[in-house]
């Protein structure tokens, strides 16, 4: 906790941050960067079959609603009031589906995670119907910046409406609303009074015209998704309406909302056409701001929108997802017993000099961009009498930064301009040992804040701007750490392509989905 505490003077705004394994309330000060309050709980995920991933929405909300209390709590021990946050701003995890009833609140169904691979089936349905029998995946590109895939929250939606009794009733009855999970909090913490969401989640549901930001009648009518159920698109800066429970914070403004890594690029102060993040957490996503201009990937990459403020233009990003970065350390704790905590994993890395000529493609739900490979599953490459677990530890955290390369490289293709650094933010950033293999890996800077808490700090700046107390170029952009290339070209390029040998062995494993990317 920042010491003086009373010495700053705000404003202070609230954050709600719901990520994809926990939820958080913090509240910052925003010009300065600082952390001033948090509490943080554990959110559960649900696996009732193999690829299938699913939360309780209600245990998100009530997550929400007891991380803001006792963070409240934390302020009055502090003596600080609560008169004095001024907004509340809203981050997170992205195409996370849920469904309720508009007369009664009640969830229809457990969200569907972002990461969730049940609609593969949905997916080859749709890809039937493409015309001519051309089964392109990025038929759907033009309109809104996405490649047909499971990930995102249409082919959620299809799915529930095709597999949920319940939730076709409610649809046909006009009482389903649909919603990714900023639509579900602002729902319930407005009392129903309001079925929003802004254009960067918005963005993400495969449902959105990329350029006129407005639900697209073609684009609902090829995933058969009535209009009815979604929700109002918002800016991502704007008072759009006054809390109402918990009553800890009744009346204070929600000014802000904003997908969770468009939040952490926001943070990271990425405000210019050439700045690129990559936020490290379950999954691993880098974002390229592209300015006011939508730049059409060539290179697996997909386009989004990073935020719109108010009624300024949007601003456009390039992005590239990794759906295991994080995930895979938890697999060799939880699965593998290779350590019994994550926090050990620089430790143990680094009992070893090298990986020992050890790669590990973490695919095992199939590879995100730049290859949108459904097929691909995991493999662990080069083991031979002398590999050791220490060698697999370490090359689980250099498969997060290959990874990343291949995004970034897709990135200089498609931009024409190429990075001379990398901000960088998320749980994992804390290994210091994997920032360094990053910066090697890439042949480029990584620059790290002292203050990691970037996608919720995302967040607060944009509600502060909601309600005119702040600009953002009055944020503080000091304090971070520098990590740079200590190893050669010849020697990058070389593990680089022995990574990419790894890649194309875990490339069509799984023969239930080899037909999707026919």
């Amino acid at each position: 906790m920042p010491e003086n505490i009373k010495k700053t003077t705000g404003p202070y705004i609230g954050a709600i941050d719901e990520g994809t394994s926990s939820a958080r309330f913090l509240v910052f000060d925003v010009l300065r960067r600082k952390v001033i309050a948090l509490h943080q709980i554990e959110i559960k995920q649900k696996y009732p079959q193999e690829g299938w991933v699913e939360q309780d929405p209600k245990e998100i909300l009530q997550a929400v609603i007891e991380c803001i209390q006792e963070t409240i709590k934390k302020m009055k021990d502090m003596d600080l009031s609560i008169s004095d946050i001024k907004a509340i701003g809203i981050t997170n995890q992205r195409e996370t589906t849920v469904v309720w009833d508009k007369d009664t609140g009640e969830p229809l169904h457990n969200a569907i995670v972002w990461h969730d691979i049940r609609t593969t089936t949905t997916l080859e349905a749709l890809l039937d119907n493409i015309p001519n029998k051309t089964r392109n995946k990025n038929y759907l590109k033009p309109l809104c910046g996405l490649p047909l895939s499971p990930y995102f929250s249409a082919l959620k939606i299809r799915w529930l409406i095709d597999n949920i009794s319940r939730v076709k009733q409610a649809v046909n009855a006009k009482k389903c609303a649909f919603g990714t999970i900023d639509t579900w909090l602002i729902w319930n913490l407005t009392k129903g009074q309001l079925h929003i969401t802004d254009v960067s989640n918005a963005s993400r549901t495969m449902l959105m015209n990329i350029d006129t930001l407005k639900w697209d009648p073609l684009l609902c009518n090829f995933f058969s998704i009535p209009q009815h159920i979604l929700p109002e698109i918002r800016s991502s800066a704007e008072v759009y309406g006054y809390i109402s429970i918990p009553e800890v914070l009744a009346g204070i403004p929600i000014a802000g909302c904003v997908g969770d890594q468009q939040g952490a690029l926001l943070g990271q102060l990425c405000l210019k056409p050439g700045q690129a993040k990559a936020t490290y957490g379950t999954g691993c996503f880098l974002l390229y701001n592209t300015g006011n201009i939508k730049v059409d990937s060539m290179h697996g990459l997909i386009t989004t929108i990073a935020y719109k403020i108010a009624r300024s233009p949007a601003v456009y990003a390039l992005e590239g997802s990794v759906a295991v970065a994080g995930a895979a350390l938890s697999w060799l704790r939880n699965n593998m017993q290779l350590l019994s905590n994550i926090t050990q994993t620089q430790d143990m890395a680094e009992r070893v000099k090298s990986s020992g000529d050890v790669y590990f493609v973490p695919a095992f739900s199939g590879l995100y961009a730049p290859y949108w490979q459904q097929d691909a599953r995991g493999v662990i490459c080069g083991i031979t009498e002398d590999t050791e677990q220490y060698h697999i530890i370490r090359a689980a955290l250099e498969a997060v930064c290959f990874q990343t390369r291949d995004i970034l490289e897709a990135m200089v293709k498609d931009s024409g301009t190429e990075l001379t650094m990398l901000q960088v933010d998320g749980g994992m950033t804390v290994n210091n040992l994997l920032m360094q293999l990053q910066a090697d890996l890439t042949g480029i800077t990584v620059v790290r804040p002292n203050m990691v808490e970037t996608t919720a700090l995302g967040a607060a700046i944009l509600a502060a701007i909601g309600v005119d107390l702040i600009d953002i170029d009055e944020v503080d952009m000091s304090q971070i750490t520098k990590f740079s290339p200590v190893i050669g070209e010849n020697e990058r390029d070389l593990r680089y392509s022995k990574w990419k040998m790894a890649v194309e062995r875990s490339m069509k494993w799984d023969c239930s989905t080899s037909l999707i990317n026919n």
